[in-house]
């Protein structure tokens, strides 16, 4: 029987549409920013062995240059495409990236991996003490409760030379996370992150030459090329895409995870056992970062903006149905600091 031969008003069936389930903004910023915390240190583990080889310096050096003609290349940025003062802060962005790993490096030669990574952290924690809200606030305070039980400064002992190449790097990280946010927003696409890391690049392998570089062979060489994807090209790529879906005051408490990821990092890569205070800092930095992911998503701009990242939100076709009960009609809302 066909029952649309059937007399009486003809009623469309509708089948029910299933819409992509998406995370939300903050929700994807934190994910992408752990994953690049911990491609970052297990990058770190991994190049120490090789400083005995290349020096700090050297090793750092050639991991920048490696990151820096990849995204050069992968991207194939266009300098006509750039307006001045964009180029300007691109290329103080490579400078303090430069300074931020090779600082960094110089430090865990001196200090064990989890304890150089919590005092870089004092950089970001910085940032986090300008943002807004009291519930900020009082993740940024457990998370410097943290980095104190991590650090444990009541025992002494730690190498001062050591501890001020981590300050110095605390201090590039905090530089970092501004102007990371500041080129995403305002330069298109991955082309902001194609400039700053060959200056980077730069920066690292003339500092490293030609006394650490002298030494180099081609297994080094590969092995530098592989830690360059794994612990430059990939963390870096992730928090440029992070930032543009987090705040600067967010991001920079949640990077308070990332002493934690240093700690185990060092004690399965390395065999730097921490003690009980270590992981009572791990909790509370842990705990920390969850808050800041919960608090921390960039508030959506207008989409009418042109000069807004923010993916705008779709045109509705007029020959679609408008029925507000029809869920296919309704129109979906613009994601938040979605990336160009």
């Amino acid at each position: 029987m066909n029952l649309q031969n059937l007399p009486g008003p003809r009623i469309p069936v509708r089948l029910p549409v299933r819409l992509p389930v998406r995370l939300p903004s903050s929700a994807t910023g934190g994910l992408m920013a752990v994953t690049s915390m911990s491609a970052i240190q297990l990058g770190l583990a991994l190049s120490i062995p090789l400083t005995d080889q290349l020096g700090a310096l050297g090793a750092t050096g050639l991991r920048l240059g490696w990151a820096g003609l990849l995204l050069l290349i992968l991207v194939r940025p266009r300098l006509r495409d750039f307006a001045a003062r964009n180029l300007g802060a691109c290329a103080l962005l490579g400078a303090v990236s430069a300074g931020m790993m090779l600082f960094f490096m110089l430090a865990v030669t001196r200090l064990p991996l989890g304890t150089a990574s919590a005092l870089e952290f004092l950089g970001p924690l910085a940032v986090s003490l300008y943002g807004p809200g009291r519930g900020r606030k009082y993740w940024t305070v457990l998370a410097a409760l943290g980095v104190l039980a991590l650090t444990e400064p009541w025992h002494g002992g730690i190498d001062p030379v050591g501890a001020g190449f981590a300050l110095a790097a605390a201090g590039c990280w905090a530089a970092y996370i501004l102007l990371t946010q500041h080129v995403g927003d305002t330069v298109t696409g991955l082309n902001g992150l194609a400039i700053s890391m060959p200056v980077a690049g730069i920066i690292g392998l003339l500092v490293a030459a030609p006394s650490q570089l002298s030494r180099v062979t081609w297994p080094l060489l590969a092995a530098m090329l592989g830690l360059a994807l794994l612990g430059a090209v990939l963390p870096f790529v992730l928090e440029f895409l992070a930032l543009r879906r987090l705040t600067t005051s967010a991001f920079g408490t949640l990077m308070s995870v990332e002493p934690a990821i240093a700690l185990l990092a060092g004690l399965f890569v390395l065999g730097q056992m921490p003690g009980l205070a270590p992981a009572v800092g791990v909790l509370l930095v842990v705990s920390a970062g969850v808050g800041a992911v919960r608090s921390g998503v960039r508030p959506a701009a207008d989409p009418a903006d042109p000069a807004d990242p923010a993916d705008p939100a779709e045109p509705i076709d007029p020959a679609e149905p408008t029925d507000p009960a029809d869920p296919a009609a309704v129109p979906r809302e613009p994601s938040a600091g979605q990336f160009v």
